[in-house]
């Protein structure tokens, strides 16, 4: 359990880890950012540290809510939706690259364009999808009924993703063409 633990460790830490080296290598060449709001400011990064910094410490040390006695298959199998997850959502956020913008932004800025290629031929939130798959594989091989909880961030995926959308066609005139190709969560079904 402990080896579980500590690689489901080390790929929170990658993911942060990407996050962060992309966001600070693609910095200089953006507009300036509007500042956040209040919400943004004292609500909205406030609750993603407390949610990082929970998932860090039950990864490391907390058995929460445990589903099963005996969890090797579901351990096998939470992560693997797991790497899936971690996969699919550091592939998304290195191909998106310069045209990715923190959740709380909603704005399309004069140097981005539609990333469409990669794994955005396939689904147009790949990142929301890796995560909640990463989030599920995490319960899982934790063995954890939080898992349930996951469908917490699902439906602000959801609702950001619908925003987000909004944002888009209003910005690139081949958005929509763009969705008709392409699934929202997941390729060639949803």
């Amino acid at each position: 359990m402990e080896a579980v633990r500590i690689v489901l460790f080390l790929g929170l830490v990658l993911h942060k880890f990407i996050w962060e080296f992309l966001r600070n290598k693609d910095r200089p060449a953006r507009v300036q950012r509007r500042s956040p709001g209040l919400l943004a400011k004292y609500f909205i990064k406030p609750l993603k540290v407390f949610v990082l910094a929970f998932f860090i410490i039950q990864t490391l040390f907390l058995n929460v809510f445990p589903i099963a006695e005996n969890p090797s298959t579901l351990r096998v199998v939470g992560l693997l939706i797991y790497f899936v997850g971690l996969g699919t959502a550091v592939l998304g956020r290195v191909q998106l690259g310069r045209n990715w913008m923190d959740l709380e932004d909603f704005q399309v800025l004069p140097a981005q364009s539609l990333t469409t290629n990669g794994i955005y031929a396939y689904i147009r939130h790949p990142i929301y999808t890796g995560d909640i798959l990463l989030l599920t594989g995490l319960q899982l091989a934790l063995n954890s009924w939080l898992v349930l909880a996951v469908l917490i961030p699902l439906a602000i995926a959801v609702k950001q993703a619908l925003a987000e959308e909004a944002v888009l066609v209003q910005g690139f005139p081949t958005y929509q063409a763009y969705c008709k190709r392409t699934k929202r969560f997941i390729p060639f079904i949803a």
